[in-house]
């Protein structure tokens, strides 16, 4: 059940679910170009906004069950409506809880074993997700560490592509693209904590770092 107030989301799963239909049926739709680009890429995986899926109902043969909408949104309690997902919270996925934290996926995936993480606000289709806030807040009361270019590179609405299907990369095409290194900053001795972030989070993307004294 969720903890905090979080937007209605789908996955292919939920929409076949609404709509009565098996879920390669909802991926059709997705391929076809019926069902519109996905709001929310998290975690490679494509999720959509209840308002988004619901633009399919009566195109066509496709209806929402009724019954099925009632049942969704009784197991979000505090799920809420969002009409353009230039409103949707930072929302995140295994993956970039990893970033965030400086860890690897499989780290997080233990930690949620063990209960060292906060439990997820959502699961759609069955993988979990977070407000980035979630992640945030939990992170700091266990006192961990936070990559602050990840932050605020998901603020700013970067996100890895939707994962491939089909056919998989040869190693030269799945190398992902180096992240251009963050511009030179300024920092004073009162500035440790942002310092620390800032040297951990050029440290884990690979690239060296020189300090220099100030004038």
């Amino acid at each position: 059940m969720a903890k905090v107030r979080v937007p209605f989301l789908l996955g292919h799963a939920e929409i076949a679910f609404l709509f009565h239909v098996e879920r390669q049926t909802s991926q059709r739709w997705r391929t076809a170009g019926t069902l519109a680009e996905p709001d929310l890429i998290a975690s490679g995986n494509p999720y959509w906004l209840l308002s988004t899926a619901m633009r399919l109902d009566g195109e066509g043969d496709r209806i929402v069950d009724r019954e099925r909408l009632a049942t969704y949104k009784a197991g979000i309690p505090l799920g809420y409506d969002i009409e353009d997902k230039e409103y949707l919270p930072v929302v995140v996925g295994i993956q970039e809880t990893a970033r965030v934290l400086g860890q690897d996926a499989q780290a997080i995936s233990r930690w949620r074993n063990r209960h060292k993480i906060v439990e997820a606000d959502l699961f759609v289709s069955g993988s979990p997700l977070w407000l980035l806030e979630t992640i945030l807040d939990d992170a700091r009361q266990r006192q961990r560490a936070i990559v602050a270019s990840e932050v605020a590179a998901l603020r700013a609405g970067q996100r890895a592509p939707q994962k491939p299907r089909g056919r998989r990369l040869s190693a030269p095409e799945a190398r992902p693209l180096r992240r251009s290194p963050p511009a030179a900053r300024t920092f004073s001795s009162a500035d440790h904590g942002a310092a620390a972030e800032f040297l951990a989070a050029v440290l884990a993307q690979g690239y060296s770092v020189t300090i220099k004294p100030g004038p």
